[in-house]
């Protein structure tokens, strides 16, 4: 028999979810037919596999312990450090400036990651306690390229997670990125429309002017904020969230970002000796309802101190 105790970063997911979680050995089928026995109690009564759990609930899962053992918590990220660029920080939510090198999540292999940075520094500090979770862990919102910097938001509480990722989805979270261009834009300032389509095998996309067969609709705003030569400082609306779209996007209408080895221009790359992209995700604000336990933040803008590139060819012209 496993009994479990809900706390707040468990409670408002359907118990099935939680099980799930918590017991991951434990296969699905045969949590089904546990369902189906009345064998998963919650306060001592049988439920269904779409009851949602609430703080302070006792779940029962009638089960042995040799066929489903509990969740064992993963303490690798102690092996990483616990620096950070803390940008904001409440009791909520964390916002981190992602230096370019740093990959948002780990790889299949260990790894230097921000994700695993986030939840050693909250270890440290006894704001995540792996043995009193048994679903939750702190975790990214949205991810950067390994050669992006930028600002990250992270939730440090599950019901946070929650409200962030329906923000992303409903298109409440806004963005904004700072980037060099190669070449000029087609205006000072527009937002243009086009189709994307990821080519998983290549990690590539290709961008169509006219809808087609399996490509999705994405928008991108733009305005120039300053002009050096041949090279534009550029700031970027997304209103669309697709893979690599601003380096592709901005590609496609003949101004690749500097830096950029995969959609960029390599011999201008070379001229300025720029081998990463110059695209910096600057800025973030949210939207949330009147009601949400996140609205405290709405009419907030966060933002990112001013990338090296941005420094490097505009200091002059930013002040």
């Amino acid at each position: 028999m496993k009994k479990f105790i809900i706390n707040e970063n468990d409670s408002g997911q359907r118990v099935d979810k939680f099980i799930s979680k918590a017991l991951p050995e434990l296969p699905k089928s045969m949590m089904y037919k546990l369902f189906r026995k009345k064998d998963i109690k919650i306060n001592g009564k049988r439920c269904d596999i779409s009851a949602k759990l609430c703080t302070g609930d006792e779940l029962t899962v009638y089960v042995k312990d040799d066929v489903a053992a509990e969740k064992q918590h993963d303490m690798s990220f102690l092996k990483v450090p616990d620096e950070l660029c803390i940008v904001y920080e409440d009791e909520n939510i964390i916002v981190v400036n992602k230096p370019v090198g740093l990959d948002s999540h780990s790889g299949s292999s260990f790894s230097d990651n921000l994700v695993d940075r986030i939840r050693h520094y909250l270890y440290n500090k006894k704001e995540y306690v792996p043995d009193s979770e048994s679903s939750f862990a702190p975790a990214v919102c949205s991810r950067l390229d390994r050669n992006t910097c930028g600002l990250v938001t992270a939730a440090k509480t599950a019901a946070a997670l929650r409200e962030i990722n329906a923000a992303i989805r409903n298109g409440d979270m806004h963005k904004i990125y700072h980037c060099i261009t190669t070449a000029p834009l087609p205006k000072k300032a527009d937002i243009i429309t086009a189709y994307h389509k990821k080519e998983e095998s290549r990690n590539l996309v290709k961008i169509s002017d006219t809808p087609a067969d399996d490509y999705k609709i994405i928008k991108t705003g733009y305005e120039v904020l300053a002009v050096n030569k041949n090279l534009s400082l550029v700031k970027v609306t997304l209103y669309t969230g697709r893979t690599h779209q601003i380096r592709a996007h901005l590609a496609h209408i003949g101004a690749p970002v500097l830096g950029d080895g995969k959609y960029g221009d390599v011999a201008v790359n070379k001229r300025y000796c720029v081998f990463h992209q110059a695209l910096c995700a600057y800025a973030v604000s949210f939207s949330f309802g009147e009601d949400s336990p996140l609205a405290y933040l709405n009419g907030r803008t966060i933002t990112a101190p001013a990338p090296d590139f941005e420094r490097r060819f505009f200091g002059s012209q930013l002040g």
